[in-house]
């Protein structure tokens, strides 16, 4: 199985690759979601419809278990009793980088980049999509967006954080993803529907 044929089956699901690294056996592919598409489709799931927690996880472990299957890999999640090092993954993989904010940035997604699972497969796939860092040719908009400064590089100021959003006349992050990850140039290419970026944060408002 190529790279490409891979992507064409992730994409057939409403998931793309966001890299890929070589494991103990063979590349691990990593997945998220496949914008614009990914987000009516989960929200038109039985894992959505039926009102049970964690919709998006419970959506992730069915779709990627059954990608597993058809593509003879082995899955992994970053959610779970034993979530796999997904952060580990994406730094040292062919498409993800640190911002200067310190966050993550992935090559399609910037700074709005989640990962959905990732498959283990048992022969090494050669991207054909080679991609650096844009960070430093870029004019980093992402230093100065958050307007209580809780993402400096250095250290991550949560309670900042949460009483910005909470106080926000505007709900400007709550409603349509955080300010310092949609500042980013490639975020901002990213086609993720603002409804997508509300449910995240409401869940890390919780």
């Amino acid at each position: 199985m190529t790279y490409g044929d891979l992507l064409s089956a992730a994409q057939s699901n409403n998931l793309t690759i966001f890299g890929s690294l070589a494991g103990d056996a063979g590349s691990i592919i990593l997945l998220g979601p496949h914008e614009p598409s990914y987000w009516p489709v989960l929200c038109a799931s039985p894992e959505w419809q039926g009102g049970g927690p964690d919709p998006v996880d419970r959506w992730s472990h069915r779709v990627i278990s059954q990608l597993a299957q058809e593509t003879g890999s082995k899955p992994y999640f970053p959610f779970g009793a034993h979530p796999a090092p997904f952060l580990t993954w994406a730094l040292a993989s062919d498409r993800a980088w640190q911002s200067p904010v310190g966050r993550l940035v992935q090559a399609e997604a910037g700074l709005l980049v989640s990962y959905s699972g990732a498959l283990e497969l048992d022969d090494y796939v050669v991207s054909d999509r080679p991609f650096e860092s844009t960070c430093p040719s870029c004019a980093q908009p992402c230093t100065q967006a958050c307007s209580v400064g809780a993402l400096n590089g250095e250290s991550y100021n949560i309670d900042a954080c949460w009483s910005s959003m909470r106080e926000d006349p505007e709900q400007r992050c709550l409603t349509a993803g955080c300010l310092t990850r949609r500042a980013c140039p490639v975020s901002a290419a990213c086609p993720r529907q603002a409804a997508h970026s509300a449910y995240h944060m409401r869940q890390f408002l919780k």
